[in-house]
């Protein structure tokens, strides 16, 4: 996988966290640095620890299936775009303006579920992982902090075409991820 390929994975998986960041500053009266630096955080890190869990469980078994991986590897991938496609249509929660560690911890584990499955197939594509969960947590923090910002001054107008492009986004990796594996690209 090119690094390129890992930034539009990294993107794509950052977009549900984008969307929640755009409430919570929706939610707060008053936006304040440390808001946006305590969503990025929350959010970046579940978003890198998750892949490489996900790639440490995938990697027990990747050899048993290895011929069959880009397969599993467009199918999880198609599964979680059609989820945060299908939750863009969903009225979104109520969320509270606190950013406590109560608060933003579910937020950050139930957003990075996804990122989970990303790292079961960096296992299958034998991606270097370390660069691969830096590079989404970064990027998740990025997109987190400018979520806040953006839902403060703007609410959520963007919150649904997020994650539809997110949703988009892993949907077309997972399907040039087979088109590779089968010799058509």
């Amino acid at each position: 996988m090119s690094i390129w390929e890992l930034f539009v994975v990294a993107i794509g998986v950052s977009m549900d966290a984008f969307a929640i960041a755009v409430c919570k500053g929706l939610s707060v009266q008053r936006l304040e640095r440390k808001h946006m630096v305590t969503a990025g955080l929350w959010f970046g890190g579940a978003q890198a620890l998750m892949p490489l869990l996900g790639y440490l469980l995938g990697s027990t078994f990747a050899d048993a299936i290895s011929g069959v991986d880009h397969w599993l590897t467009f199918i999880l991938l198609a599964l979680i775009g059609l989820n945060m496609i299908r939750e863009s249509r969903e009225e979104a929660d109520k969320l509270d303006d606190s950013f406590s560690a109560k608060a933003m911890f579910p937020l950050a584990i139930a957003d990075s579920i996804d990122a989970l499955a990303v790292g079961v197939t960096f296992a299958f594509l034998d991606v270097a992982i370390l660069p691969a969960i830096l590079l989404i947590g970064v990027t998740t923090f990025l997109f987190s902090v400018a979520g806040v910002k953006i839902g403060h001054q703007f609410g959520l107008r963007y919150k649904s075409r997020a994650e539809v492009a997110g949703g988009v986004i892993l949907i077309v990796i997972g399907l040039c991820v087979v088109l590779e594996h089968t010799g058509v690209l």
